[in-house]
């Protein structure tokens, strides 16, 4: 996945993503929309041939490429959790 920053404004960012992959877009939508400076984060994908998959997220308070990146990192580590959970108990 690739993102590329489309559209910046003071409490609003709207990013493509390239080659997106719900299985991790709909987690970290999870993870913004638990955030309390968060007031939308939505994800577009349009028409498969023709339009870009886009999320747009919307702040009340701060940045909104801060609290994208507040819920990228909550997600990976949850992710690595999860993997030495599972390397633990396999080992």
């Amino acid at each position: 996945m690739e993102f590329k920053l489309i559209e910046k404004k003071k409490d609003t960012i709207k990013v493509e993503i390239k080659d997106a992959d719900e299985t991790l877009i709909y987690p970290l939508i999870h993870e913004l929309l638990n955030d309390k400076n968060v007031v939308d984060a939505r994800y577009t994908t349009g028409h498969p041939q023709l339009d870009k998959a886009t999320l747009t997220v919307t702040v009340k308070e701060g940045k909104p490429q801060a609290s994208l990146k507040k819920a990228a990192k909550s997600l990976a580590n949850q992710f690595l959790e999860a993997r030495q959970l599972v390397e633990k108990q396999l080992g």
